[in-house]
């Protein structure tokens, strides 16, 4: 009994660090929507403990998590998670990244939401030099929002085009 005791024990305390460090890594889990006039959609993020901006968000449908990333031209898709988002390869092209060249592919995204922000027809790239299960949120998704940075906070908005 008591070999059994300690084990629960041991596993509760497992699942409750487990859920706050989860939580220090992507404080933004469930984003909800600012309202605002004209149909404005608006994302307010947390930094998280090491300074980034993570969020969970959803292509082509799919969950992911992001990581916001200005310096990033394109959405960029770890090659082994394009595969289960049903996303194909495009055009080959060589990628300049922090860890040196590499060959990815150009693709173009349904859809790529956060939040209530969900945008169609998104450039995008499939970089196979990629050891995370995050997606880079680049420039061809943050381009087309307005986002201003409070502290550590972010907010993004996405206005309507009429």
């Amino acid at each position: 009994m008591y070999y059994l005791m300690w084990a629960l024990l041991l596993g509760l305390l497992a699942w409750l660090f487990h859920g706050l460090l989860e939580k220090q890594q992507n404080p933004n889990h469930n984003l909800t929507e600012i309202s605002q006039q004209d149909g404005v959609r608006e994302v307010v993020l947390e930094r998280n403990r090491f300074g980034h901006y993570v969020a969970s968000g959803t292509i082509n449908g799919f969950p992911v998590v992001f990581m916001l990333d200005t310096g990033a031209t394109d959405i960029a898709i770890p090659a082994r998670l394009a595969s289960s988002l049903k996303v194909n390869r495009g055009t080959p092209v060589t990628m300049q990244t922090a860890n040196g060249n590499s060959i990815g592919y150009l693709t173009r995204l349904d859809s790529v939401a956060l939040g209530p922000i969900e945008l169609q027809g998104v450039q995008a790239s499939i970089n196979p030099g990629m050891n995370t299960d995050e997606v880079l949120l680049g420039m061809s998704f943050l381009k087309q929002v307005d986002f201003s940075q409070e502290g550590d906070t972010l907010h993004l908005r996405w206005h309507p085009r009429i």
